[in-house]
């Protein structure tokens, strides 16, 4: 039987991933994007695009008076953004607090006004190290409130919560998906710095799976 799911969708690659596994298994799919300030607003037009090629239900919700209450992270205040791989002590300053809190319950809400019993979002194990909420406990601890925070419960799926990115992305080449239609830089430029540490995550996934990243890189 088709089910009502919400996917938080950013426009990244693991979230459009997440967006086509959604679809593949029969649900009934309504995306979900939100402008909280990010530099890298550049993936809010790959979301749209992506909705629109596919018939997809899609809202892009501003949120970005929220910054007011949030600061700190290079993502969204005056801060540069470093470079280099994925370690604590660089790319902690990408942290936007309490994100994924905020954007979950966002989105369970919209979900319980729409009937939809779930809401799909991509977090992964190569995020667990970083960021706090994208962490399996963190996952856990949000489902249970999810089940008593409206009349109906609403599910909090990760379907790669045990997976890295590379396996993201092997799954979603398996899925014959077309990854120029989603952005990952975290700088907010014409084409993607190949720099920091999003960008070189993404280039090690294609790498470690024999595939050339169709972006175009400075």
């Amino acid at each position: 039987m088709t089910q009502k799911v919400v996917v938080i969708y950013s426009g990244g690659m693991d979230s459009y991933t997440v967006l086509h596994k959604a679809l593949r298994d029969g649900h009934d799919v309504y995306a979900l994007s939100f402008n909280y300030g990010q530099r890298h607003v550049k993936e809010l037009k790959c979301a749209e695009q992506v909705c629109a090629e596919l018939g997809v239900k899609h809202k892009i919700v501003d949120i970005s008076a929220i910054n007011q209450l949030l600061s700190g992270s290079s993502l969204t205040s005056d801060i540069e953004v470093p470079e280099g791989h994925y370690a604590a002590d660089n790319m902690k300053s990408t942290v936007v607090p309490n994100r994924n809190m905020i954007l979950l319950a966002l989105a369970v809400g919209y979900a319980d006004s729409i009937g939809a019993r779930a809401v799909y979002y991509g977090a992964h194990s190569g995020d667990h190290f970083i960021y706090p909420d994208c962490r399996p406990e963190f996952v856990q601890k949000m489902n249970d409130v999810c089940q008593i925070a409206n009349y109906e419960p609403v599910d909090i799926v990760s379907p790669y919560l045990a997976q890295t990115k590379i396996e993201i992305l092997r799954d979603g080449l398996a899925m014959g998906l077309d990854y120029s239609k989603t952005w990952t830089c975290y700088n907010g430029r014409e084409k993607a710095c190949g720099k920091c540490g999003s960008c070189q995550e993404r280039l090690e996934a294609f790498a470690l799976n024999q595939a050339v990243d169709p972006l175009s890189y400075e």
